[in-house]
């Protein structure tokens, strides 16, 4: 039982911590109304094709 209890606090506050950046992150963008589409409009037509590092495998940014 002292497990399960640990187990709860440790993911728990994970849980807690991330759903509040979603929350505050989502806020944030609202009231600058800015969404992804348009940070990734700032970049220009002619920016470079990334290589990246994503879920274990290099992937390139279309």
């Amino acid at each position: 039982m002292h497990a399960l209890w640990t187990a709860i606090i440790y993911f728990g506050t994970f849980l807690i911590l991330g759903l509040g950046a979603k929350v505050a992150l989502n806020r944030w963008t609202q009231r600058h109304d800015v969404d992804l589409s348009s940070i990734q409009a700032q970049a220009g037509p002619h920016r470079r094709k990334r290589s990246m590092f994503l879920l274990g495998t290099w992937r390139t940014e279309d």
